[in-house]
């Protein structure tokens, strides 16, 4: 049985499963259990752990993912690289459906969201100028525009507290600010993969026009699930090739982002 992992790769919506042979694993965390059973297998010559971020049956909405708990669990198996792909809307007309964004940026609109393993028994503040892996992205951007992807290197991922989705004026207010895509789980992730030391690479599939850049009623979760399920073959062969191509050591700065940092307790 293979019991740790090098790389590990959070579901989205309509992501539930990635590997073929895998181990079925039950963890449990100081922040309760993940979103599901862990799965880990290999990719090639990599070990790879995954875990559906809604859980198997989308138990879970946005606001209420156990993200502490993915994240440590994680870690706990041996994880230092992550891998995210995501459903999002474009906030930008020139992306449209089926476009591949791999965002270097990102802004927090939601609220009451648990952001932090340091809560308790002293402060602890890490880095976020840059919330991305910028190995991981080179990766990704390279290993995309290779299988043909519509690929945008680069951008904002703005993260709403959902589950609903965005008025028209606030999807404007967005687009305004220069924003490129707009989603409701990619933050706390990202910053709690930062507090982990974490390699963290978000992969966005656009899955349609937000509400404020095209007129119509706006999308509906169906058609977001619709629109990921016809291209989600195509995603688990972009995570596949990712993963193999991710560098084995780290020279990225995102494994010293705690140093210097006096920690209130050990992490896994």
């Amino acid at each position: 049985m293979v019991t740790r992992a090098d790389i590990g790769v959070i579901g989205g919506s309509g992501f539930y499963s990635l590997l073929d042979d895998a181990e079925e694993i039950e963890l449990a965390t100081p922040y309760g259990p993940p979103s599901d059973i862990v799965t880990i297998g290999r990719i090639g010559s990599r070990s790879v752990a995954f875990i559906p971020r809604h859980g198997r049956d989308h138990r879970f909405p946005p606001h209420r993912i156990p993200y502490r708990a993915n994240l440590w669990a994680l870690r706990s198996l041996g994880v230092r690289q992550v891998l995210a792909p995501s459903a999002v809307g474009s906030l930008q007309a020139a992306y449209g459906p089926g476009a591949m964004v791999i965002p270097d940026q990102l802004v927090d609109r939601t609220s009451g969201r648990v952001q932090t393993y340091y809560d308790i028994d002293g402060a602890v503040h890490v880095s976020f100028a840059d919330p991305y892996c910028p190995s991981g992205r080179a990766v990704a951007v390279q290993v995309a525009r290779a299988g043909d992807w519509e690929t945008v290197d680069g951008g904002t991922l703005v993260v709403i507290e959902g589950p609903r989705f965005s008025t028209r004026a606030e999807s404007q207010w967005f687009a305004a600010n220069g924003w490129s895509i707009i989603g409701m789980t990619g933050f706390p992730e990202a910053v709690l993969a930062r507090e982990l030391a974490l390699c963290y690479t978000s992969l966005c599939l656009v899955t349609d026009h937000d509400a404020g850049v095209e007129a119509g009623q706006g999308v509906t979760h169906d058609e977001v699930l619709e629109f990921f399920a016809q291209n989600v073959t195509r995603m688990r062969t972009l995570v596949a090739e990712t993963v193999e191509a991710l560098p084995e050591e780290r020279t990225c700065p995102c494994g010293g982002a705690l140093d210097g940092i006096k920690l209130p307790f050990d992490l896994p």
